[in-house]
């Protein structure tokens, strides 16, 4: 005799629609929390965190809008802890991980989760993740070159912050003892337990009002309908390889020795590889990327969004573990992706900001109309750091914001993280009124977009002056490489790093370590601009005139790049034309990438 398997009924579209609904909104006011309650402007301005609801799994429920490489991480941190405490956990407990070799994206990362308990029985987790100002180490902020994971500072796996409800204060006074700012990072933990203790109560209000079945149903069929959507466009991809490369600076110590970054993908109908190990071996330094929780985590997030951007789909696709279900990523052991323990992890942006891009780049042929061009594909962090009056540290860390590449029907967004970033602006004001440090200059970088029918977009200018003795931290790439151009656009500009730009310049590298700077110094960062999109001779030269006006394009490149003539501050429509005709018989056909 068969018996036949029970089949639950499915939960009708409108209460599933409700639930779905309720769950993001329920992370979304835990992110809210932590924003409101944090004491470091990384958290409070930049918002550099990530909150989420999650099945007993680990599994991503619904995540919210914030920091995706705070968010698409969790799913790690919770596996490593699971690993350590197994059925160990209890209503009330505040669980820690920071551990990059345990799911963290790295080592200031910290998360901390509550299990959810409903009628006795584990049905989930509310889980918080946030940069933290400090947490020992070398370095106060940053840290670019370490010889191995313990040089990074405290890093914890399974180590509950609360337990039953009650605070661990031998947790409290260690980290007091180990850090250099503790009042803002354990301000700064407390603002996450907020997150998490809310989260758990919503998601329980949701299961009293619901029922549990009900809850973790919908939660399972939102998964699988993400997961269907994901596999139905990865299926549109023609079945094959596709293959890009680029280059990163070096690793913080040999200095001006580059590290190749080689992305293969392999679509097989609906599920889809990514490979990166045929990247450089690990480095020496910090300057190596977690798997688990910075690499996967970049993949995912790129490829959510060529193909499940929100302007291609007039239905919202529910951002949670479905998506990543068709998705496998590789890496060779010991190689920069995937390093082997103790390796320092401490500096993982720029290797996954640059595989990102290049995800995009192998995949701009077959996809023009998801991709743009070449974007900075980078995070110039920094962090400035001193001693005050009362020989108390005091650190402020710094994310400058990037650029996107040129897109079908839009030019490049100016002055945004790329990718799994995502981070908003520090604030001048915020900045002047805390640290005694000085912001003397703030803008766009004029002139550096890659020209082409849709202009790539620009990075920005930020000049820091120290208003006393301190010294700088600062994990940067891209100054040997431009951000691509594609289908005929022209490539970016590089990134650029200098000291005394006033007086008396000095060009530095992309890392710096712990890097000494006196009163009346200042450091000027320029972030990467980024490649232009299509045959710039196909712009019009209306819009070219316009760009000029509005300073982002010089009279020299609209003339050099666009064939655009500008005479006396107006544009000549017939010189123009002539210009661009002579420009086109010359050049010829346009290149698919331009570098």
């Amino acid at each position: 005799m068969v018996v036949k398997s029970e089949i639950k009924e499915k939960i009708d579209p409108v209460t599933l629609q409700i639930i779905g609904g309720a769950l993001h909104t329920i992370a979304k006011e835990m992110a809210h929390v932590i924003e409101r309650m944090s004491y470091s402007s990384l958290i409070r301005e930049s918002e550099d965190l990530g909150a989420g609801v999650f099945n007993k799994f680990g599994h991503t429920l619904a995540e919210a809008d914030s920091t995706p490489m705070q968010l698409g991480c969790l799913p790690g941190y919770i596996a490593g802890f699971q690993s350590v405490l197994g059925d160990n956990q209890h209503e009330g407990d505040i669980i820690w991980n920071n551990d990059p070799y345990a799911g963290a994206s790295h080592s200031p990362d910290i998360a901390l989760c509550q299990p959810i308990f409903y009628e006795g029985e584990l049905v989930g987790y509310a889980g918080t993740a946030a940069h933290h100002l400090d947490i020992g180490g070398s370095q106060p902020g940053l840290i670019v070159d370490a010889p191995d994971i313990y040089a990074e500072g405290l890093i914890m796996n399974g180590i509950k912050f609360y337990d039953k409800g009650v605070r661990n204060e031998t947790v409290v006074e260690i980290i007091r003892q180990n850090v250099r700012t503790p009042r803002e990072v354990i301000g700064d933990l407390e603002a996450q337990v907020a997150g998490c203790r809310l989260g758990v109560k919503r998601f329980v209000e949701l299961m009293d009002k619901y029922g549990k079945d009900t809850v973790l149903q919908a939660s399972e069929e939102l998964m699988d309908y993400s997961e269907r959507v994901m596999r139905q466009e990865i299926a549109k991809v023609p079945d094959g390889t596709y293959e890009a490369e680029s280059w990163l600076d070096d690793d913080g110590r040999n200095l001006g020795k580059r590290l190749r970054v080689h992305v293969q993908i392999n679509v097989e109908g609906d599920e889809i590889e990514v490979d990166v190990s045929g990247s450089a071996d690990q480095t020496p330094t910090a300057f190596n990327a977690a798997y688990s929780g910075a690499l996967c985590v970049s993949v995912y997030s790129v490829l959510r969004s060529i193909f499940l951007d929100t302007a291609v789909h007039e239905e919202f696709i529910p951002p949670n573990h479905g998506t990543f279900r068709p998705i496998t990523v590789t890496a060779r052991k010991g190689c920069i992706f995937n390093p082997n323990k103790p390796a320092a992890t401490f500096s993982r942006a720029n290797q996954v900001n640059t595989a990102a891009d290049l995800i995009i780049k192998a995949l701009a042929p077959v996809l023009p109309n998801q991709t743009c061009a070449g974007s900075s594909a980078n995070i110039q962090f920094a962090s400035y750091a001193g001693l005050d009056e009362n020989s108390d540290y005091w650190v402020y860390i710094e994310v400058n914001e990037g650029s996107y590449g040129g897109r079908p029907g839009q030019d490049g967004m100016d002055a945004m993280d790329f990718s799994s970033w995502n981070t908003r602006n520090n604030p001048i004001e915020d900045l002047d009124m805390h640290k005694p440090m000085v912001c003397d200059r703030y803008e766009l970088r004029e002139d550096t977009g890659g020209a082409g029918r849709w202009r790539g977009g620009l990075g920005i200018v930020r000049q820091n002056r120290m208003l006393t003795d301190g010294f700088m931290t600062m994990e940067g790439d891209k100054h040997t490489v431009r951000p691509w151009g594609f289908k005929g656009g022209l490539p970016g500009t590089p990134a650029s790093l200098i000291k005394n730009p006033d007086t008396n310049p000095e060009e530095l590298s992309s890392k710096l370590n712990g890097y000494t700077l006196k009163a009346g110094e200042s450091i000027k960062v320029m972030v990467p601009s980024s490649g232009g999109y299509g045959d710039p001779l196909e712009r019009p030269a209306e819009q070219v005139y316009e760009d000029v006006l509005d300073d982002y394009v010089s009279k020299e490149t609209a003339l050099r790049d666009y064939g655009v003539v500008i005479e006396n501050g107006k544009l000549d429509a017939q010189a123009s034309e002539k210009t661009r005709e002579k420009m086109r018989n010359e050049r010829g056909p346009v290149e698919l990438y331009s570098q």
